[in-house]
């Protein structure tokens, strides 16, 4: 996870979820599951999502921008779902530079269960059609699960948030905290005149 620091804004650009990848151990009221996403799943999602939002904390009285308003890329590659944001939020840019901010999670609603007995009790669950909701930025350690019903229309569904740390690499590029480094050229514009004054005689 990169987090580059802008003066006024900050850059957060890395995984949210990887895919293809066995989760660890989770609970649920069915009992305890592993997860696995499969590949294209995110990329199915974005494909059929009018947007998808961009919070801090889940929390939707803190909204931080999303795909549609231009400060959020969301695309999968072999690796996971990779996020790219530019927030301009002053309590998200003070927790960047603080060395807060804890990881990347996203909210889904499944659209197709698929459960398979695993070993040892251990169920497997597998991601393959999901509507993603949207993903935040954390200034907390990930529980990697968490549920909450929702309407939908007519019905009530399930909306489900997952979540991954991250280690962050942080570079501050404010311009208060970048050293001015400049050159000095004293000693050439001296050599300079030295020769133009023997260029002279």
């Amino acid at each position: 996870m990169r987090i580059e620091i802008r003066g006024n804004q900050v850059l957060l650009d890395g995984y949210v979820n990887a895919v293809d990848r066995e989760s660890r151990v989770l609970p649920s009221p069915r009992g305890r599951f592993k997860e696995k996403i499969i590949p294209k799943t995110f990329e199915k999602a974005l494909q059929r999502a009018t947007d998808v939002e961009l919070r801090f904390n889940h929390d939707k009285a803190r909204k931080l921008g999303s795909i549609r308003e231009g400060n959020l890329q969301l695309y999968e590659d072999n690796i996971g779902l990779r996020a790219i944001a530019t927030v301009s939020d002053d309590e998200v840019i003070q927790k960047a530079k603080n060395g807060e901010l804890r990881g990347w999670s996203f909210g889904f609603i499944d659209n197709k269960p698929n459960w398979q007995d695993g070993e040892n009790g251990i169920q497997l669950r597998y991601l393959e059609d999901i509507d993603l909701l949207e993903v935040s930025i954390l200034d907390k350690t990930p529980a990697y699960i968490a549920t909450s019903i929702e309407a939908r229309g007519e019905e009530d569904v399930i909306t489900e948030n997952r979540s991954d740390e991250f280690k962050a690499e942080i570079e501050d590029l404010s311009s208060q905290n970048q050293e001015k480094r400049e050159f000095d050229y004293s000693y050439y514009e001296n050599q300079l005149e030295l020769l133009k004054l023997k260029g002279g005689k």
